[in-house]
C-alpha cells in the first residue's frame, strides 16, 4: 500500500529498495564481473566495455522479469538472459562473456548485499542526528526531576536528563552494530555453481580479489551460498535497534498521557488532530514508530527458521530470504526517521513532572529517610519504621514529612532540616551525572571521529 509507504519508511533509505534498484544492484554485480575477469586476462577488454555499458536498469523490461521469475525461481536468469540480449545487439562476441562463472545466487545475494549497504548511510545519518538531540537533551535535563518508574508505578526520583542517556546509550550501541556489519556481513558472494568457482579454474580467487575491489566489498575467505549467518546478522542488528525504538517510542507515549502528561510532541496545524475530537493531540510519530516496530518480529522468526539451508544451496530458503530481510530494514529505518525527527522538537513540561512528583505525597522519598534512618538504627528497624509510616500515610492523606517530622522516636535522629534534604528529589539522584557525563563522552567521540572522517 504504497499510500502509507510515508507512515512506515524512510524515504532517504528507502530508495535502495525500489525494482529499480534491486535490478540495478545486480547489474552492477555483472558490470564488476565483467571488469574484474578483464583485469584477470580471461576475456578480452572490449567485452568488459561493452557488458558494463549495457548494465543499467533503464535498459530493462522490469514487467518481463517480473513475469519470468517464476520460471526460474530468481530474477538473476532472466536479468542475465536480458544482459546478453542487450551486449549481442551491439557485440556478439562480448556477449559470450556475459555472467561468465557466476551462478544466479551469486548475483542475487551480492545484489542484496550493494542495496543494503547503501541504505545503511542514510540510516547512520538520521542516527547521528538523533544522537545529538538525545544528547542534547540528557545535558540540558541532568537537573530536572521526575518519578522514576518501575513495574509502571513511582518508584524513586530520578533526572529526565538521566533517563534519556539511558536511551542515548543504546543508540549509541546500534551504531556501533550497524557500522560492523560493513566488514562483517556486507561482504562478497561470489562462488560459482557449488561454491568452488570450478569454471575459472586457477583464476578463480584472483577474479573474486578483482569483483571485491570493483564493488568495494569485503572479500569474504570462502563463499557463503548455504550459510546464512551473516543474513540472519544484518537481520538481528536491525531488530534489535527497532526493538529499542520500540522501547523509547513507549515511554514517550506513556509519558504524554493527559494523566501524566510530562512530555508532548510539537503542535502544528493538522498533527495528531482527530476526526471528531477538536481537543486532540495525538502523539503521530510514536505511532508510527510502534506501528512500523511492532511489525520486525514476525518478519525476523522467518529469517531465523530458514537458517538451515540443503547442501552447499537451498531450496526455497534462500529464496524467501530478501522481502522479509529488506522489509525489517525499510521498516526499522522509517521508525529510525521518525524518531530522529521527533527528538529535537521534544516538548518537556518539567513543571508537570515536578507536580507528579507530589502526587504520592512523599511516599516517593521513602527509601532515602529509610536509608538515613538506617545509618542510626539499623536497616530492618528503620524500614520497618518507614513502612508502618507509609501506610498511615496513604491511608490518611497526609504528607509523608509532616507523619516523621510528628514521631518523637523519628525526629530524635532527623531533624527538619534532615527532612528537607532528604524530600528534596535533586539530593537523591545517585551517580546519574556521572552516567550522563560518561554516556555523552562516548557520543563526543563518535562526533568527533565522524568529523574526522567526514575530512578525509
Amino acid at each position: 500500500m504504497p499510500l502509507l509507504d510515508g507512515l512506515f519508511y524512510s524515504a532517504s533509505a528507502d530508495k535502495f529498495f525500489s525494482d529499480a534498484a534491486c535490478v540495478q544492484a545486480m547489474l552492477d554485480f555483472e558490470a564488476a564481473l565483467a571488469r574484474a575477469e578483464g583485469k584477470a586476462g580471461l576475456t578480452p577488454a572490449s567485452a568488459a566495455s561493452a557488458i558494463a555499458a549495457n548494465c543499467r536498469a533503464e535498459l530493462f523490461d522490469l514487467n518481463a522479469l517480473a513475469a519470468a521469475a517464476p520460471q526460474s525461481a530468481n530474477l538473476a536468469i532472466p536479468l542475465v538472459k536480458q544482459l546478453t540480449a542487450l551486449v549481442a545487439k551491439q557485440n556478439s562476441e562480448a556477449a559470450r562473456f556475459v555472467h561468465w562463472g557466476a551462478t544466479s545466487q551469486d548475483v542475487v545475494d551480492t545484489g542484496l548485499i550493494l542495496q543494503i549497504r547503501d541504505a545503511l548511510d542514510p540510516a547512520i545519518s538520521d542516527l547521528d542526528v538523533l544522537c545529538d538531540a538525545l544528547a542534547q537533551l540528557a545535558d540540558a535535563h541532568r537537573s530536572t526531576p521526575i518519578a522514576a518508574r518501575t513495574l509502571l508505578q513511582q518508584a524513586l526520583p530520578s533526572s529526565f536528563g538521566f533517563i534519556v542517556a539511558g536511551w542515548l546509550d543504546a543508540m549509541l550501541r546500534h551504531r556501533s552494530r550497524l557500522l560492523a556489519l560493513k566488514t562483517h556481513a556486507l561482504v562478497l558472494q561470489f562462488g560459482g555453481a557449488a561454491g568452488t568457482l570450478a569454471a575459472l579454474g586457477a583464476n578463480g580467487p584472483v577474479v573474486a580479489k578483482y569483483l571485491a575491489e570493483e564493488l568495494s566489498l569485503p572479500l569474504p575467505a570462502a563463499p557463503w551460498h548455504s550459510h546464512r549467518d551473516r543474513i540472519a546478522e544484518i537481520a538481528s542488528v536491525h531488530a534489535l535497534l527497532s526493538g529499542s525504538l520500540n522501547k523509547i517510542a513507549h515511554d514517550l507515549s506513556l509519558h504524554m498521557q493527559t494523566e501524566v502528561a510530562e512530555l508532548s510532541e510539537p503542535h502544528s496545524p493538522g498533527r495528531g488532530g482527530s476526526s471528531t475530537m477538536p481537543h486532540k493531540q495525538n502523539p503521530v510519530a510514536c505511532s508510527a514508530i510502534l506501528a512500523a516496530t511492532a511489525r520486525i518480529p514476525g518478519l525476523i522468526s522467518t529469517i531465523f527458521s530458514i537458517q538451515s539451508q540443503d547442501h552447499q544451496r537451498g531450496l526455497g530458503t534462500w529464496h524467501a530470504e530478501a522481502p522479509p530481510l529488506t522489509e525489517i530494514i525499510r521498516l526499522s529505518a522509517g521508525a529510525l526517521h521518525h524518531l530522529s525527527a521527533l527528538a529535537p522538537n521534544l516538548q518537556i513540561n518539567a513543571s508537570r513532572m515536578k507536580e507528579n512528583l507530589d502526587l504520592t505525597r512523599g511516599l516517593i522519598y521513602a527509601e532515602p529517610v529509610s536509608i538515613a534512618l538506617a545509618e542510626k538504627l539499623g536497616r530492618a528497624a528503620a524500614h520497618e519504621k518507614i513502612e508502618a509510616a507509609c501506610s498511615v500515610a496513604s491511608k490518611s492523606g497526609k504528607h509523608l514529612r509532616e507523619l516523621l517530622a510528628a514521631q518523637p522516636d523519628i525526629a530524635a535522629h532527623l531533624s527538619s532540616s534532615d527532612l528537607d534534604r532528604l524530600f528534596n528529589p535533586l539530593n537523591y539522584l545517585g551517580s546519574s551525572s556521572t552516567f550522563i557525563d560518561a554516556t555523552l563522552a562516548v557520543n563526543n567521540s563518535r562526533k568527533n571521529l565522524t568529523q574526522a572522517s567526514a575530512r578525509g
